[in-house]
């Protein structure tokens, strides 16, 4: 909630990591329509993971026991690495750079490198991929960031 109302203002806030910008002066009804409005998207996504599993290749994501299976084989993977992992297939086919790798897997607070997401990215490989130096899954797109690859069935 914000006096502030010119569009910059608007942008910037919601470009920052806002859900909704809301100027004053304003009513109970739209404030609380609008949290609501919030509530729903955060119930449907958490309803969307409820016993889901993700195929891709051979590669099997199950998003709700937290595990990565390769050709019916369980793979262990550190939290990060699913998180990671978890967050590239169901942006499937969009490049995603860096920093918002960083931001969605680490959080908006996090203060350490970019390389991170790079180091992250070459263990994912090691394991998922059949040749991690010729990746089919995790393409790099160089100056940006990384695609996984919605041609992969």
């Amino acid at each position: 909630m914000t006096a502030k109302g010119e569009e910059f203002d608007k942008v910037l806030g919601l470009e920052l990591g806002a859900d909704d910008y809301i100027t004053k002066p304003f009513s109970v009804r739209v404030l609380a329509a609008r949290v609501k409005a919030i509530f729903r998207r955060i119930n449907s996504l958490s309803s969307m993971e409820e016993d889901e599993i993700i195929r891709c290749g051979d590669i099997t994501i199950d998003i709700t026991r937290h595990e990565v299976y390769k050709k019916g084989m369980l793979i262990e993977m550190p939290l990060k690495e699913f998180e990671l992992l978890k967050y590239l297939v169901l942006n499937k086919g969009r490049v995603l750079s860096r920093e918002l790798l960083l931001e969605k897997i680490w959080g908006f607070d996090y203060y350490g490198e970019t390389r991170t997401v790079d180091v992250h990215i070459r263990y994912l490989r090691q394991k998922i991929e059949d040749d991690d130096s010729n990746p089919i899954y995790i393409e790099t797109v160089r100056g940006i960031g990384y695609r996984f690859n919605d041609k992969v069935q």
